[in-house]
């Protein structure tokens, strides 16, 4: 038994007639909580790892060619913002992406001060594959919830997503 699956039944087993049951209830609905989430983010991080690293590009790498591939040609600092690290870091990283013909940079349209970063036809293909790799996980994990589970899950996710 796992330590979520523990809190959990100790929190099905709580009296929810009492302040203090309710009090108890909660806290060992967030401990549940709280195990579940981590549990999820280090198996999909393991899954994750193990992809990348047989095709030969870095974790960070696959992150931004997911950010590229989702919302296209971004700025040097919205990018960076979105990844959680320095322009500084980034222009190394994208160096190194530039150099494997993965992105290219350009200027910007409107701003000539800004300098955008997208996906080359390489790049975007390993966006795709790597992409179709999420889908395939997705209905993996999935396949025994029911279409409104799948449903309700997406809502909370969703709400848990714009709470950062």
């Amino acid at each position: 038994m796992t330590v979520a699956h523990h809190h959990l039944s100790n929190l099905q087993a709580s009296d929810s007639d009492s302040t203090a049951a309710n009090s108890t209830a909660a806290h060992s609905t967030d401990h549940a909580l709280n195990h579940v989430i981590i549990e999820f983010y280090e198996k999909l991080s393991s899954w994750e790892h193990a992809i990348v690293r047989d095709k030969g590009f870095s974790l960070s790498q696959v992150h931004t060619i997911e950010l590229l591939g989702v919302h296209g040609a971004m700025r040097m600092k919205e990018l960076a913002d979105k990844i959680g690290v320095t322009t500084g870091t980034l222009t190394v990283q994208i160096d190194k992406m530039v150099e494997a013909q993965w992105v290219v940079r350009r200027p910007h349209e409107t701003d000539r001060r800004s300098i955008l970063v997208e996906l080359t036809d390489k790049g975007q293909t390993l966006f795709l594959e790597h992409d179709a790799l999420h889908l395939q996980l997705t209905t993996d994990l999935t396949a025994k919830m029911s279409c409104e589970e799948r449903v309700v899950l997406v809502n909370l996710l969703s709400r848990m997503n714009n709470e950062f």
